[in-house]
């Protein structure tokens, strides 16, 4: 097919972190981007979390490392124990590289440097636009909630997050079910930096979870935060902002007493809010003009922190890869050989430290733990938890 000499006109569903960056990445190539974003004013969701290395090199592609490393809070370790003291998980970054880190970012500030740049980018933004149906799937006119028509488009990226609206008319065969365990979380003041440095966890067996990440500065506001977060299955959510905050808070503190002056900032369950995952299986992601990315394609629990890191990843590798929608194939098969490997790896580590039941922790406690920490492969742990693992060769853009 003979490439066209003008840039494709683009549809990106989504104002999430993959669709941002989507949009960035293929603005900057030269294509005429549209932005869908179904809430009336574009705004993050979600808790704070942990840009790895790979995270990193994707924004250093799209310009921005400098920006989100002025807002986030350095990483460089991750460490977890049980109630008896015993180090269940212990990576740090430097074992990977001796200069290597991750950064704990406020949803919010990754998000604001991404908009930021997507508005100086020219891309256009409409907002109000939930996308509900396409006329088909060779250059679509989209069809919003509100009986609006947007279109059409050489290229539709569909980035409307794990639960999204089109990815079952776009592939059928999608599944996205729910993950048995979720979590409630909070953003809280460490004044005194206690929990500087390391993404720290406290397990007791693998049913109660409790984490802190660093995760710096929001817009406009403090620099000294963390996200606190405590994982529970999913029918129990309902029952913590129902229940006994001062009996939760009481659990918590005999947990891990460390923890007291971030719960104490907290009176009741009202601040805290849900996060519920899914499992997402899609086979191909791309169908006619429309691609799936991010966790529209390949969702899964957040245990190796990696969901916004492959999201801009797809990003980057999208713009940089598709010129036209009969690219999609190849530039799927490319993607898959890194997040096939984080997804089959997500799915086997989840029920090491969120499940009922003595298995998972005692896979995790006497075959997980020592071997990720033996010499030699704890390099391999450390790889897998920079998200630099594929099989195959990085783009030289995206290198760490």
């Amino acid at each position: 097919m003979v490439r066209r000499a003008l840039g494709l006109r683009v549809g990106v569903v989504g104002c999430g972190v993959a669709g941002l960056a989507a949009a960035l990445a293929l603005a900057r190539r030269g294509h005429e981007v549209v932005l869908l974003e179904a809430f009336d004013a574009p705004h993050p969701l979600g808790s704070g979390l942990l840009l790895q290395p790979s995270g990193l090199a994707a924004m250093r592609a799209l310009g921005l490392r400098e920006a989100i490393l002025a807002c986030g809070a350095r990483v460089d370790r991750l460490e977890g124990y049980d109630l008896a003291g015993r180090t269940l998980m212990k990576m740090a970054y430097a074992t990977w590289r001796r200069d290597g880190f991750g950064l704990g970012v406020h949803r919010a500030a990754l998000f604001q440097v991404l908009f930021d740049a997507v508005q100086a980018a020219g891309v256009e933004v409409r907002t109000g636009a939930e996308v509900t149906g396409f006329d088909g799937l060779e250059a679509p006119t989209l069809s919003d909630a509100r009986g609006r028509s947007h279109g059409p488009y050489d290229l539709v990226v569909v980035a409307d997050g794990s639960a999204s609206t089109l990815r079952a008319r776009i592939r059928p065969q999608a599944r996205a079910p729910v993950y048995p365990w979720g979590a409630v979380w909070v953003n809280a003041r460490d004044e005194g930096g206690a929990f500087a440095g390391a993404l720290a966890q406290r397990y007791h067996r693998a049913e109660t979870m409790i984490g802190v990440l660093p995760i710096g500065a929001a817009p406009g506001g403090p620099s000294d935060l963390v996200s606190f977060f405590w994982s529970l299955p999913v029918t129990e959510l309902e029952g913590f902002y129902t229940g006994d905050f001062a009996a939760w808070r009481s659990r918590v503190l005999s947990a891990w007493p460390a923890v007291e002056p971030i719960v104490a900032q907290f009176d009741g369950p009202a601040a805290f809010n849900r996060a519920i995952y899914r499992d997402v299986t899609v086979g191909r992601w791309c169908a006619g003009a429309f691609v799936l990315i991010g966790d529209a394609a390949h969702g899964t629990s957040p245990q190796l922190g990696q969901g916004a890191n492959l999201g801009l990843i797809d990003a980057v590798e999208l713009a940089y890869q598709v010129a036209e929608p009969s690219d999609l194939p190849a530039y799927q098969r490319a993607r898959r050989l890194q997040t096939g490997p984080y997804q089959l790896f997500s799915r086997a580590l989840t029920p090491l430290f969120q499940s009922a039941g003595p298995v998972g922790p005692f896979v995790r406690n006497w075959l997980f733990a020592p071997f990720s920490q033996a010499p030699g492969l704890d390099r391999i742990a450390a790889a897998t938890l920079t998200g630099t693992f594929r099989l195959g060769p990085t783009p030289w853009e995206l290198r760490p």
